[in-house]
This record gives C-alpha cells, sequence and structure tokens, in this order.
C-alpha cells in the first residue's frame, strides 16, 4: 500500500518541473523541500523599486517541452519579452573597451574582433576532419574546430560567464551538447548550420527569450500551485528505505518525524544532498556523486540614476574573457532587457563574480565586493558622478556543477549504480544541463519514463519543433 506514486525530494526549478509533468500524466505527486519555500536558488526581490533575480535571470528557449508547460500552466500570459534594445547587441571586454560580439558563424568571419589569421582559419572549418574523444574539452574541442583566438575572446567567457566553468577542464560534450552534436551528425559546424537553417525555415522554429512579469519567481509560484501536486516545505529527508516494489522515506518536520511510502522516488537536490541519503544503499554511487564538484558565484545588483552613466545600454550586457584579469565575468542590463526592472530614468546593472576562475570572491566582504564591480563597470560603462543608489549582493557557494573532467564516465557510472536502485531516479542540474531550459526539459523526460514504468503515459497535446543550431547563448544565469 502506498501513499502517494512518485515522492519527488527537493522543490527546486528540477523538482517542481517533474512533478508538472507527472501530474500531467494522471499520477499522485508529492514534493518534499527541506527550506521555508520552493524553486530553489531562483527568487525574485524588490528593493527600493528595482526587481531583482538572486539567480536566473531569464529564460532562453528553444525546445518544445518549455513552450509547451508555458502555455499549459497558464504562464503565457505572464510572460515579458526581451526588448527590442537588448536584441541590438551582445557585447564582449576586448582590450578593456566593449566590442559588439558576432553571435553566428557567418558574423564571425567579417567581425573587426577577429585577427586576419583568426579569420582565415575559420574559413578552413568545414574542412577539418571530425575527431575528438569522450572526453575531449571544450578548449581542446574548440581550437580544433575553430582555433584558439575564437576559444579565448569568444568561448571561454561564454562557458566561464554563464556557466561558471573551466572550458579547460569542462567536458566538451556535456558543456555544449548543440555545437559537438553538429559536428557528429554532420562533419562540421559550417554544414550543420547550413542544414538547420533550411530545417527551421521548414519548421518555423524559433528561440524565444523571456521572463515573467514579477520575475522569475513567477514560474516557481506557478508550479508550486499546480493542482494535484501535494507540496510541503521545511522537510528535511534523513533516511530513504527500499520496500517491497517502492520506497519509505523519513524527514524532520517541524511537527515532528514524518514517513511516506511512494511507488517511485525522484532525487533533485545538489549531489552531496544525494550522496547522503543513498550512501546507506550504494557506497559507490554516493562516492560517484560526491565527486561532483560545484563553482560559487557572486551576484551584485547596481541601481543607479540612468543620468550617471554615458554607454548606451543598448544590448544585453557583456561578457569578459580572462585575459582581461578581471573577477568579474559578465554584466547583464536588467533594465534594458526587460521593462519594469528599475524605476523611471533609473537602470539596474546586475554584475556576476567568481566561477570557477576566480572562486575566492565569494569570500569577500560586501565592500570589496561592491569596489570591484564598480572598479570594472566605470571605465566600460563610463559611469559619472554618486555611487549606486541601490545595491544587492547574493553570495552563492555552490551555484553551478561544473561539467569537469571524465564527465560522461562518472554519469556512466551513476547510472549503472542506479540500476541497482529500481525506483530512484536522479533528476538534478549536474546532469542534463543548469538552465531553467535543461531543468525543465530533463523534467519532462524523466517524467515519460517514470510513467511509463507506471503503466501511464505522458501527453503531447500540442505540436512543437525544436532544432540545433550555431548560435552562442547569451546571458549569465546561475
Amino acid at each position: 500500500m502506498y501513499d502517494t506514486d512518485v515522492l519527488i525530494i527537493g522543490g527546486g526549478i528540477s523538482g517542481l518541473s517533474t512533478a508538472w509533468w507527472l501530474n500531467r500524466a494522471g499520477l499522485s505527486v508529492n514534493v518534499w523541500e527541506s527550506g521555508k519555500c520552493p524553486g530553489g536558488k531562483i527568487k525574485s526581490r524588490r528593493q527600493d523599486g528595482y526587481l531583482t533575480e538572486q539567480a536566473a535571470a531569464l529564460v532562453m528557449n528553444f525546445r518544445p517541452e518549455v513552450a509547451q508547460l508555458v502555455q499549459e500552466s497558464g504562464l503565457e500570459a505572464a510572460k515579458t519579452a526581451r526588448s527590442a534594445e537588448a536584441e541590438a547587441h551582445r557585447y564582449l571586454l576586448h582590450d578593456g573597451q566593449l566590442t559588439a560580439m558576432p553571435m553566428r558563424l557567418g558574423r564571425m568571419v567579417s567581425s573587426p574582433l577577429w585577427s586576419w589569421r583568426a579569420k582565415l582559419r575559420l574559413l578552413t572549418e568545414p574542412f577539418i576532419l571530425p575527431g575528438g574523444s569522450e572526453d575531449e574539452t571544450v578548449s581542446d574541442f574548440i581550437c580544433r574546430r575553430l582555433g584558439r583566438e575564437v576559444l579565448e575572446k569568444a568561448m571561454e567567457p561564454f562557458v566561464a560567464g554563464t556557466l561558471a566553468a573551466d572550458p579547460d577542464l569542462a567536458n566538451a560534450a556535456a558543456t555544449l551538447p548543440r555545437l559537438t552534436a553538429l559536428e557528429r551528425r554532420y562533419g562540421s559546424l559550417t554544414a550543420g548550420v547550413l542544414v538547420s537553417r533550411v530545417l527551421r525555415r521548414k519548421r518555423a522554429c524559433i528561440t524565444d527569450t523571456f521572463s515573467f512579469h514579477g520575475g522569475m519567481s513567477t514560474l516557481v509560484d506557478t508550479l508550486s500551485r499546480t493542482p494535484g501536486v501535494c507540496l510541503a516545505t521545511s522537510h528535511t529527508v534523513n533516511e530513504i528505505a527500499p520496500q517491497q516494489h517502492g520506497w519509505r522515506v523519513t524527514a524532520t518536520t517541524h511537527d515532528g518525524q514524518r514517513s511516506l511510502r511512494a511507488r517511485k522516488l525522484v532525487l533533485t537536490v545538489p549531489a552531496g544532498c544525494a550522496a547522503r541519503l543513498v550512501n546507506p544503499l550504494d557506497a559507490e554511487l554516493a562516492e560517484q556523486l560526491m565527486g561532483i564538484r560545484y563553482a560559487p558565484k557572486t551576484v551584485v545588483h547596481l541601481g543607479m540614476d540612468r543620468t550617471v552613466v554615458g554607454h548606451p545600454l543598448d544590448g544585453t550586457g557583456f561578457l569578459v574573457p580572462r585575459r582581461e584579469n578581471q573577477p568579474m565575468t559578465g554584466n547583464l542590463w536588467m533594465s534594458t532587457l526587460f521593462s519594469g526592472r528599475a524605476p523611471k530614468g533609473k537602470v539596474l546593472l546586475t554584475a556576476y563574480l567568481g566561477g570557477a576562475r576566480a572562486p575566492a570572491t565569494v569570500d569577500w566582504d560586501d565592500g570589496r565586493i561592491i569596489d570591484a564591480a564598480l572598479a570594472m563597470l566605470r571605465p566600460v560603462l563610463r559611469l559619472k558622478g554618486s555611487e549606486p543608489e541601490m545595491v544587492r549582493i547574493d553570495r552563492h557557494r555552490e551555484a553551478m556543477p561544473l561539467y569537469h573532467g571524465a564527465y560522461q564516465a562518472r554519469m556512466q557510472a551513476i547510472d549503472a549504480r542506479l540500476a541497482r536502485l529500481p525506483g530512484v531516479h536522479l533528476v538534478a542540474s549536474y546532469r542534463g544541463g543548469v538552465s531553467v531550459r535543461d531543468r525543465i526539459t530533463s523534467g519532462y523526460t524523466a517524467a515519460q519514463r517514470i510513467a511509463a514504468e507506471l503503466g501511464s503515459a505522458l501527453p503531447m497535446t500540442a505540436v512543437y519543433s525544436s532544432h540545433i543550431g550555431l548560435k552562442l547563448e547569451e546571458g549569465v544565469t546561475i
């Protein structure tokens, strides 16, 4: 006898998305979250008229599952699209100056960002034979296909700023799945781009970048209220134990111990927490999970009068290459990206410091963090006058999992050990991507598998199309 079909441990975006999809399959679902409120790191806050994001700032979507969830959950009306002004440019810091960064392969060849040698190297890409290995790093992959200059000026800042990772250590297939898929499928990135463009025209595919009125918390709040999903907060799980054809889970709550019996169990918590829970059942699985490292990151929100900023802020923001020797990895111009992020006549700039490049910054005091951010932004954005009128700092000691080292081998070892624990599923940001888009998509995949195991089915009522394209993803998100 079971209390629920599926118990999900962890109420972040992975857990909430998985619960939403499972509910669509007609299964009973419980979600236990250890914190006082769901959402994990995703939290929108209002301060002095500014709307800031503690972590993820936007959704950049090209996946049909995300479009379906947004539409069918009632979130479509709450969406706020990226402004036309934000689409104008995506900047890169180059020799201390902001330079527009080309986002497509063809435009790279004509950009002043590259030397003639780099441009000639780009033109040879279609003639380079496929290669690499399962453990090939991002740096090796990009240098092999596009050259070192593209790595240093474009891909390194993207990987460091958006994913908080080190391209010299990050696994290429896991970190850049769309790009590596192009090589596998078509033999070269250039050929893959041409084919995908034709397919995109036939399928009318689009890439949609958006947030929500009220910020990213709107997504969390909506999923938390999914009818039929029982969400409980302040539930710290102490033990998971197998029962016949199911699992018994015990947690500490404000009202004492609570136990629940479930047919299936989904762990969406960070790798270290998952390791603690599975260790009594499989020490080797726990060891593999404990080997997953996380990068720290500090988010600095600066609100100021528009008149003190000399730059037009005509774009998304900018990324910072490692060669610039700065603790900041990127800066989003939130008041340009989306309306309602700053009071009238004000701007909101969100800076990101740390990651694998400069992990020690998370331990800096507030004054040092603010000074470092302003020291970087003053000459670049031509700031003048007084200090910011609003400052907020969000520290994340375990901001993002790092897909470093022999990542594919680790995931294979985890899957092999999971087979010994039937009914247990791992759905977290250390598997399948760190973005909100990736987490919603991973939740769909897990729900499909669980529904099939329980003799149910997950309907796909709308028809959408997706594609693979060579476009560097903008934004710096956690």
